[in-house]
């Protein structure tokens, strides 16, 4: 028998805001471009019809045990007004192994992966980039907004959904929420074309981000592109890009879909792939130049729900949230 901490969605948002996400995801990376992390390969499953796909991840950092994150991503779920991504993360104690605690996953990869979003954005946009443009309405692309504005003053936000009538309730709403300038777009295009900063945020197996519609000096996060049947972004895009900014190499290349589709067609080799943790870490530099376009392509890392659990159960502690019971 063991105490266990079990945090709800609810208690996760109760301790663990955008800035303290981003600082996590952060200090993820960094500890990854140093090799202070251990990372297990991503492992997926699919999970039903269509493209509905399981996932687990399993990893650990510098002063934490070990964390596994089992989910899945069902598309469809968005029809039955359900989030597309479920999860549980599982946080055992770094020294006996015993379940320290279980965490509600869905509010953890929200946060961590647009946290994630953000770091990138902090390292790789250009310190003036002010016009961000959002492709997806649901859950992600909301919490990107809410991430990257904690990262850049945002002069102006463009938002695009398949569903007007979704893209314009979200408008309203974060716009009453974070006192910024909102525009819906009629098409992809009409949103990425002129944005500094472009967040793909979708379930897509086809682009909707074309490199065609892109400003020099741009900078491109795809979220969506975590399978290599999946690619929010078409080729144009990785040609345009002065660099393609991966969260991890070896992940990029076996499951990231554009960059698989290119280094399969050999417009790409694995050996022009930056790692995000080596920008973060100080050991590499992205950006060289105002006009440079820069893609990264997300897949979501262990290491992320490792440093973002790590954190909130420490909050939680402190803060007395959640539910201690004995398994």
């Amino acid at each position: 028998m063991t105490n266990v901490l079990l945090m709800s969605a609810a208690d996760v948002h109760a301790v663990f805001d955008v800035r303290t996400a981003i600082e996590s995801q952060r200090a993820a990376f960094t500890a990854l471009g140093r090799e202070e992390a251990l990372l297990a390969p991503r492992a997926l499953l699919p999970a039903g019809d269509g493209d509905d796909v399981a996932f687990c991840y399993v990893s650990r950092l510098p002063g934490t045990g070990p964390v596994a994150k089992f989910g899945s991503v069902n598309p469809g779920n968005g029809e039955r007004g359900l989030p597309s991504v479920s999860a549980m993360v599982t946080v055992l104690d770094g020294t006996t192994g015993r379940p320290v605690a279980i965490i509600e996953g869905t509010s953890v990869t929200t946060l961590r992966t647009s946290a994630a979003s953000a770091v990138a954005v902090d390292h790789l946009a250009r310190a003036d980039a002010s016009r961000l443009a959002i492709i997806g309405c649901g859950v992600q692309g909301q919490a990107h907004v809410r991430a990257i504005a904690a990262v850049r003053a945002l002069s102006e936000v463009r938002l695009y959904s398949r569903t007007a009538g979704s893209a314009t309730a979200v408008a309203a709403s974060l716009e009453k929420e974070l006192g910024l300038s909102f525009s819906v777009a009629e098409s992809s295009q009409e949103a990425v074309e002129g944005a500094d900063i472009v967040a793909a945020c979708t379930t897509s197996e086809r682009p909707v981000v074309r490199g065609a519609w892109l400003s020099p000096g741009c900078t491109v996060v795809s979220v969506g592109s975590f399978t290599p049947d999946h690619s929010e972004v078409d080729a144009e895009v990785l040609a345009r890009a002065a660099v393609i900014v991966v969260d991890d190499v070896a992940t990029a290349a076996e499951q990231a879909g554009p960059v698989v589709s290119a280094l399969r067609d050999g417009s790409l080799a694995e050996a022009d792939l930056l790692p995000l943790g080596r920008v973060t870490a100080g050991l590499a530099t992205a950006r060289r130049s105002p006009e440079d376009i820069i893609f990264f392509n997300s897949v979501g890392l262990g290491v992320q729900d490792t440093a973002a659990a790590a954190r909130i159960v420490d909050l939680a502690r402190t803060k007395g949230a959640g539910t201690v019971v004995d398994l």
